[in-house]
């Protein structure tokens, strides 16, 4: 008996400590359900306006579909994380003979990344993928290869 009642007060310490650790990282995630968050993934390519970049998203919970983007086109979304701080949403783009995946928004890298107005713009280029947070201040990520 007395080990069941130290397991049990053990556990519910832990519990409590958990909880006000996640409430010291997120402090209103947990209590609305997450954060919102707008992603936006621009076309940025200079001259495509015979072919359209091509663009597919989903989450593991929900599709969003693809689109066909002119110059200077957008596809955007707004998303909620999870109180788990998994949430992780991936696009598919193709132009011509290119394509790639990547993660556009993953809330272990994005949370803080997409500052407080916590919007995360994506603008596509010919030679990459570049982000920002304000639209104003561009770095690129990563190259089409």
């Amino acid at each position: 008996m007395k080990i069941s009642i130290s397991l049990l007060l053990t556990l519910s310490v832990a519990i409590v400590l958990f909880v006000v650790f996640m409430s010291m990282l997120r402090p209103a995630e947990h209590l609305n359900g997450g954060s919102e968050y707008e992603v936006r993934v621009v076309n940025g390519f200079t001259n495509n306006s015979s072919l359209p970049l091509v663009i597919w998203c989903a989450s593991k919970d929900s599709e969003l579909g693809g689109r066909a983007l002119q110059e200077r086109d957008d596809f955007s979304w707004r998303l909620k994380t999870n109180i788990w701080g998994t949430t992780h949403f991936w696009c598919t783009m193709k132009w011509d003979q290119m394509r790639k995946s990547f993660d556009a928004f993953k809330a272990s890298r994005d949370a803080y990344r997409c500052g407080t107005a916590r919007k995360c713009t994506w603008l596509v280029k010919e030679d990459g993928f570049y982000f920002s947070n304000d639209e104003v201040n561009w770095q690129k990520d990563f190259p089409w290869y």
